[in-house]
């Protein structure tokens, strides 16, 4: 079984964690919430309180076939001053496994160098870092690397890594059971 660990910081975006949490798990995905507060309990953007599975000290990483990087604020800018976070940004990114971000949390991507010469999306006004093409798509693959551009294409994003993980068979399925239009 494909395992993911999606991070949380204090002020997530909870559309885009709790998304690819449920929408991978439908796929037959493990998907391991992971605080990086140290505290299980995560406080959302929107003030929802959300229990962590695990915190971050506590998540063997090489067990992981990808990790996500939620967006929202401040969660982004707590992601990206966490060294810990950044650390597995680049060494999943250099090693080929899944390496997503959505919304804001490209920018985490940017900064940690792992953009340049690729394309990628992120929320508008996110845009940073030299020689990336930022795009206005909703979601960009670019090799093992998946960006998102905010919470109206969550869904969308979260079936990107069924796709990326499972096959675009299983995403197809996942799909239809979504009754997407």
């Amino acid at each position: 079984m494909k395992k993911i660990s999606v991070f949380l910081a204090e002020g997530f975006e909870e559309m885009e964690a709790l998304s690819v949490v449920d929408i991978c798990r439908r796929a037959q995905i493990e998907v391991k919430t992971v605080s990086v507060t140290g505290h299980k309990q995560v406080m959302g953007a929107h003030g929802i309180a959300v229990h962590a599975d695990e915190v971050y000290d506590n998540i063997n990483f090489d067990e992981m076939d990808g990790i996500v990087l939620p967006g929202g604020m401040p969660g982004t800018l707590n992601l990206g001053a966490h060294a810990g976070v950044v650390e597995q940004v680049k060494a999943f990114a250099s090693a080929g496994k899944m390496t997503a971000a959505i919304c804001a949390a490209p920018s985490v991507f940017a900064n940690a160098g792992i953009l340049a010469g690729k394309c990628a999306t992120v929320y508008p006004g996110c845009e940073a870092g030299e020689g990336i093409n930022w795009t206005t798509e909703p979601v960009v693959r670019t090799d093992n690397i998946i960006t998102g551009k905010g919470p109206g294409v969550a869904a969308l994003f979260a079936l990107e890594l069924v796709s990326c993980l499972q096959g675009e068979a299983v995403a197809a399925e996942v799909k239809a059971g979504l009754m997407f239009a």
